[in-house]
């Protein structure tokens, strides 16, 4: 299944060029008291969830798909991780920029470990990027999200796809400088997830998806998850060594080479085979 969340918190079924509302199956999710418990409610009981949509998709009603803002398939993540340096293309092409890593020793992943981007960052494709400091380089960084179903910690490679709800496009925005990454990557709308959460059982392997982006029609990115030094198992389980993740956890599991700057009125076209397309439109903060 292709489940979106659009317009005012609905929830949506994607089916070719339309919408299906099918926000009625929300019904199952349970109601809480606080202290609420860790992770996204709706991937923590999406099993349930989509149980119900199967029986309400052919009578829900339809709606084009154009017609829709979409917001990011998570709403409530505990955790957005990054994880840098992860495609040896990137790597090199950072030790030749300095304007990427401002003097940075350039290592490698295992080196670097992993980081978070702050939760308030989210925002869904129709929301697009808000730049802050247009004055100096901001960055987009097309990667394969990973969303977390099932909570664990110390998850082995072997295990990690079990704890998989599904996969989404991400896109780790960037203002580039000497602060710390989790700093500078987590500006409000920052972190774009979407166009929708694509059920694992849809996706046979995430480790051979390609995936590119556009800034204005003109390709900047064009890579293949089989390029991941880390590949989406070996993500989970090295971030996992340090803390639990919950449902609905997203990883962003790093950035192909080609990474550079965009302007406000610039149109970020990115697609990852198997998920989709989506558009995400730049202004000014």
């Amino acid at each position: 299944m292709k489940i979106c969340r659009f317009n005012d918190n609905q929830l949506g079924l994607i089916q070719g060029d339309d919408v299906l509302d099918v926000s009625q199956a929300l019904i199952v999710l349970p109601a809480l008291n606080w202290p609420y418990p860790h992770g996204d409610q709706l991937i923590a009981n999406l099993a349930a969830v989509m149980e119900v949509i199967k029986d309400i998709r052919d009578t829900a009603p339809a709606i084009p798909l154009s017609d829709v803002k979409l917001l990011s398939p998570v709403a409530n993540p505990m955790n957005i991780v990054g994880a840098p340096i992860n495609y040896q293309k990137h790597i090199d092409e950072s030790n030749k920029d300095d304007g990427i890593v401002s003097k940075r020793a350039i290592t490698n992943i295992w080196d670097w470990g992993m980081f978070l981007k702050s939760n308030s960052s989210l925002v869904g494709a129709g929301e697009g990027v808000a730049l802050r400091f247009v004055e100096d380089r901001n960055d987009h960084e097309v990667e394969l999200a990973v969303i977390i179903g099932k909570a664990g910690v110390n998850i082995s490679a072997e295990d990690a796809l079990d704890h998989v709800a599904g996969y989404a496009i991400g896109l780790d925005m960037t203002t580039r400088g000497k602060e710390l990454q989790s700093f500078r990557k987590s500006s409000d709308t920052y972190a774009v997830l979407g166009p929708w959460m694509v059920t694992k059982d849809e996706i046979e392997n995430p480790n051979n998806l390609d995936l590119k982006i556009s800034v204005n029609g003109e390709v900047r990115q064009d890579s293949n998850t089989d390029q991941l030094v880390y590949n989406v198992q070996k993500c989970i389980e090295y971030t996992t060594t340090r803390y639990t993740l919950y449902p609905g956890d997203i990883i962003m599991t790093g950035t192909p080479e080609g990474v550079g700057p965009v302007e406000p009125g610039d149109i970020m076209t990115a697609e990852i085979e198997g998920i989709g397309k989506m558009e995400v439109a730049v202004r000014r903060a």
